[in-house]
């Protein structure tokens, strides 16, 4: 029979195998060898399989979604003083249209030019008839006028009357056809510098309605007119300049400040190649006295001296001298060219080749000078006295202005 040797036994049962550390430390290194090559190992594509792959897929898969346009309705709400007031004052801004009939045929000038189309302001509704201000230029020389209002229609204009030297015409249309008059402004308070909008139909009908913005650029700018096309200076019209764009077309629309109020009527633009943004419009507060002479006469009526003149610096020095015989010390004045029988000016004994220095004792140098002295400080009835040099000598006359029209 056996037996145990119960010391031996028991030291053999707690003793662990000796392979069993070395193993679990071998597992350990292994696991963080692989941790540490693995981006080496996956870059050099020597392991097959992209671990990062389901990384990049979800990426992908996110940056599909986030790509995708989706569609929402959005409101905006863009309406500004501005807009308030163009809309509430371009149904009184209209086309002018100036028609001419030739051998029986109506020939409607083409709308690209000034010539033949052109803007016009409703300013005025009385009874059955609404008056509209534009430029004289729009419809010099037309046999018929038609005016087109905002949804396009067209109606019948007759011609009130026009002044050549403000640029100005009246127009009256059937009232009934007009739901909208403009407000008048004060163009007297108007500032350099604030907000101004002209509204007009800038290369004919195509383009009625249009509106451009800018600012009053600047006050009383004085610009050389020649109405006869002699190449001699005729008159200066006092205007206000802005950079809000004025076209051909534009003439006779409505430069308004920032309350839609009529501040200017659009009247002309420097048109130069190295000229950009300097348009001229010719202030209301000008303008109404002779819209409103017009409306009562059918003319403007002004005062008249009854003579024809040019300019002393027309005239070449040595004429100044051995025909005038002026003075050295005239550097300016006015030459008297010819005399109208029976007129103020023939009745207080003025002849030709008097030189006119001062009307009024105030130094008139040239003929428009004279005319602004005239048309803008006289009366008809008033009296005027005048000063001028008849054969180098100077002397004075007092003459009653009466009156002419235009």
């Amino acid at each position: 029979m056996g037996y145990y040797d119960d010391q031996t036994s028991s030291s053999n049962r707690h003793k662990r195998p000796g392979w069993i550390m070395p193993t679990f430390v071998g597992l350990i290194l292994g696991a963080v060898l692989i941790v540490l090559a693995l981006p080496a190992l996956i870059q050099s594509n020597i392991l097959p399989y992209d671990l990062s792959s389901q990384d990049k897929k979800d990426q992908v898969q996110a940056s599909e979604e986030e790509d995708t346009p989706t569609t929402e309705s959005v409101n905006l709400d863009v309406t500004t003083q501005v807009t308030e007031v163009v809309s509430e004052v371009q149904e009184a801004v209209v086309g002018v249209v100036k028609i001419r009939e030739s051998s029986g045929l109506i020939q409607e000038q083409p709308s690209s030019g000034e010539a033949g189309t052109g803007s016009g302001v409703i300013y005025k509704k009385e009874q059955d008839m609404a008056y509209i201000v534009t430029n004289n230029h729009v419809v010099q020389g037309a046999d018929r006028i038609e005016v087109s209002l905002i949804d396009g229609s067209r109606i019948e204009a007759e011609l009130v009357g026009a002044d050549p030297y403000t640029d100005l015409a009246v127009l009256t249309v059937d009232g009934s056809k007009v739901n909208k008059v403009i407000d008048i402004g004060d163009s007297s308070k108007v500032k350099v510098g604030e907000p101004a909008m002209a509204i007009g139909s800038p290369l004919g009908l195509m383009f009625a309605g249009s509106v451009t913005k800018g600012i009053i650029s600047g006050k009383q700018r004085a610009i050389p007119q020649d109405f006869n096309g002699d190449g001699r200076m005729d008159w200066q019209a006092e205007v206000m300049q802005t950079d809000a764009a004025i076209n051909p077309g534009n003439s006779g629309g409505a430069l308004i400040n920032i309350k839609g109020q009529l501040i200017g009527i659009n009247s002309m633009k420097i048109a130069k190649s190295a000229v950009e943004g300097i348009g001229f419009a010719i202030p209301i507060n000008n303008a109404v006295p002779i819209m409103e002479d017009i409306e009562e006469d059918g003319e403007v009526t002004r005062p008249f001296m009854g003579i024809g003149a040019v300019s002393l610096s027309e005239v070449p020095r040595t004429q100044q001298r051995e025909v005038l015989g002026l003075p050295s010390d005239v550097q300016g004045g006015v030459v008297i060219d010819n005399v109208q029988s029976a007129s103020p000016a023939d009745q207080v004994g003025l002849q030709q080749y008097d030189v006119i220095t001062e009307l009024d004792g105030k130094e008139i140098l040239s003929i428009v000078d004279l005319r602004k002295h005239l048309y803008k400080n006289k009366n008809v009835g008033d009296e005027m006295s005048v000063t001028f040099y008849r054969d180098g000598q100077k002397q004075d006359v007092t003459m009653k202005l009466s009156n002419q029209s235009y």
